[in-house]
């Protein structure tokens, strides 16, 4: 018997199966002064609105969506530049104030005037702005290894390993540094299952690399790397943060004092285990960390 013909047909009706599950979310747009943002919504309850970082799409959730999505209404966004989102074309177009618009549109568009906001990555630097900018929208916060600005700032002009650790950053500030990148390299993040990796591809075949590399060159700060004068806000609302202690981008020490950027309860759940991506590489945990936190909080 020949049995490639039978494992090609198997993963073909995997992935089939996991592009029916994706396509029976319901899938949005809203356009944010001429940029469409696409999203997905499933579920129903106080919303939650998922921001991925890079590289990832609104997939990067699927977990939490599937988790949450009975108690919970769940928003999560492709960011400009991935997925099925626009792509606009000039670096300024992915400084913060319009990352941090884009995020605001989705809610605008599901007349969502409170929202649980959570974030990783980039998606963790616009959930936290998002914040400092809407505190009063932003019901309660959850970030996912993307340490308070304070924190990271402090790092980076002190912290040799933390400088050490931001080379990837200085790279791809550098100029067509996306011409070192392909849509199978950045899928290369996905390593627990051969079929997501699938999914990322033609994710990132839809999305644009220089995009994605404008997000650094509009807001990953220059050498020599200082505390700004004017230090970040403070969050006024209950902040849970989640942080893979394997992460090799982002140094642990950057969490210390978060405690006194955060003006309400702040739980700090660190991961010895995960990396980067810690929804990804124990989502249950997450998942179930997530609930029973936002369950004790939410009337």
């Amino acid at each position: 018997m020949n049995k490639k013909p039978f494992i090609l047909h198997l993963s073909l009706m995997v992935l089939l199966f996991i592009a029916y599950n994706a396509s029976s979310l319901d899938h949005k747009y809203t356009n944010n002064n001429g940029v469409n943002i696409h999203y997905v919504a499933e579920g129903n309850g106080p919303v939650i609105l998922f921001i991925h970082g890079f590289p990832d799409f609104w997939y990067s959730w699927r977990h939490q969506i599937q988790a949450l999505k009975s108690d919970f209404r769940i928003l999560a966004m492709d960011t400009r530049g991935y997925n099925d989102s626009d792509k606009p074309d000039l670096t300024r177009d992915y400084s913060m104030n319009h990352l941090v618009s884009d995020a605001h549109a989705v809610l605008a568009a599901e007349s969502a005037d409170q929202a649980i906001i959570a974030g990783h990555d980039w998606g963790g630097m616009i959930a936290w702005n998002f914040a400092f900018t809407y505190p009063d929208i932003t019901s309660h916060l959850i970030i996912l290894n993307l340490p308070h600005p304070n924190g990271l700032s402090r790092e980076l002009a002190h912290n040799p390993e933390q400088q050490a650790h931001s080379q990837y950053a200085r790279n791809f500030k550098m100029p067509n540094s996306e011409s070192q990148l392909t849509p199978g390299i950045l899928a290369s993040i996905v390593t627990r299952d051969p079929n997501d990796r699938e999914v990322y591809i033609e994710a990132f075949k839809k999305s644009n690399i220089r995009s994605m590399m404008d997000y650094y060159r509009s807001n990953y700060p220059d050498e020599p790397y200082t505390i700004p004068n004017i230090p970040f806000p403070s969050a006024g609302m209950s902040v849970l943060q989640f942080h893979g202690l394997k992460d090799t981008a982002l140094h642990r020490k950057a969490l210390n004092d978060t405690w006194d950027w955060v003006q309400a309860d702040y739980t700090l759940v660190t991961l010895p285990q995960s990396g980067h991506w810690p929804h990804h590489d124990q989502p249950d945990v997450v998942s179930n960390t997530m609930r029973w936190w936002l369950k004790s909080r939410l009337p």
